[in-house]
């Protein structure tokens, strides 16, 4: 099973939105096979709590504009790990150490990576 086209949508729409906040590492990771209950997750790192809340209020505000809603928000208070469920889209935005702690992208490496179009740093 493959990310919907709406799926697909938010993810770009995401990255775009990150990438605009100055965030880091951007990774989006097809997740529909193994989760029944999303289709994608866009990782993205801050170089601190401020960039962290900035980044994830950037994604939010581009994705509310383009009518998805977010289901649960969690991690504004320590902005160290926020997390954004849109249903289709799952959005981790974490401060660098927590991402290199909690390394996701490891835990699904089996899952095939989003190509992204914008100019995400490695």
């Amino acid at each position: 099973m493959a990310a919907s086209a709406r799926a697909l949508e938010l993810v770009h729409l995401a990255a775009t939105a990150a990438d605009d906040k100055q965030a880091d590492d951007i990774v989006a990771l097809d997740v529909s096979g193994p989760l029944p209950l999303t289709d994608a997750f866009l990782l993205a790192s801050g170089r601190n709590e401020r960039n962290v809340l900035a980044i994830a209020d950037g994604i939010e505000e581009r994705l509310l504009e383009a009518g998805a809603k977010p289901l649960r928000r969690e991690g504004r208070t320590e902005g160290r790990w926020v997390l954004l469920d849109f249903g289709d889209l799952v959005v981790h935005v974490f401060h660098d150490e927590d991402r290199q702690y909690y390394s996701l992208e490891r835990l699904w490496s089996d899952c095939p990576a989003i190509p992204l179009q914008v100019a995400v740093e490695q």
